[in-house]
């Protein structure tokens, strides 16, 4: 991927900003991660040379923290919690029935770019397990049946976007 003059120009903005801080990295990857949505290889390379840090180190900040990602992620990230009680109250079942329904796996993003699947060790909503994020959003007591129409509601609001 070729990064174009502008996106270029943006993120090396975004490294001025924290020229002075002692310790600039997360606050550069945090803005970027927030403009572009994912930090891939040739954005990691940009902030490199603007900052002098080595690529690798980047790229294992970018590797380790789960809140950054190598690749573009959907409009709507589902989070579904499969920490011990959403697990046994059915977790894995909502994990599975979703990426059935979208056609994808944990960590990958559906054809139409709409939907980003992700498993959670937990989400820290034990009593309304099993329990899923919605782009921030807490769905309790996750029932099979309806997560179809889970599904069906971000598809509307997509559309009248």
């Amino acid at each position: 991927m070729v990064l174009r003059k502008e996106a270029v120009n943006q993120i090396k903005e975004i490294c001025a900003r924290y020229k002075d801080e002692p310790s600039p990295l997360m606050l550069i990857l945090s803005d970027t991660q927030k403009e572009y949505g994912y930090i891939p290889l040739e954005v990691q390379e940009v902030i490199s040379g603007e900052t002098g840090i080595p690529v690798s180190e980047i790229y294992g900040v970018v590797t380790f923290y789960s809140f950054f990602s190598l690749t573009p992620k959907g409009k709507y990230v589902i989070g579904c919690c499969v920490g011990t009680a959403c697990y046994v109250k059915g977790g894995q079942n909502v994990l599975d029935k979703f990426g059935e329904l979208l056609k994808i796996k944990p960590g990958e993003t559906s054809e139409d770019g709409l939907f980003t699947l992700d498993a959670l060790r937990c989400i820290g909503a034990c009593g309304i397990a099993p329990a899923i994020s919605i782009n921030g959003k807490v769905y309790p007591k996750v029932a099979l049946s309806a997560i179809p129409g889970i599904i069906a509601e971000y598809r509307k609001k997509a559309q009248e976007e």
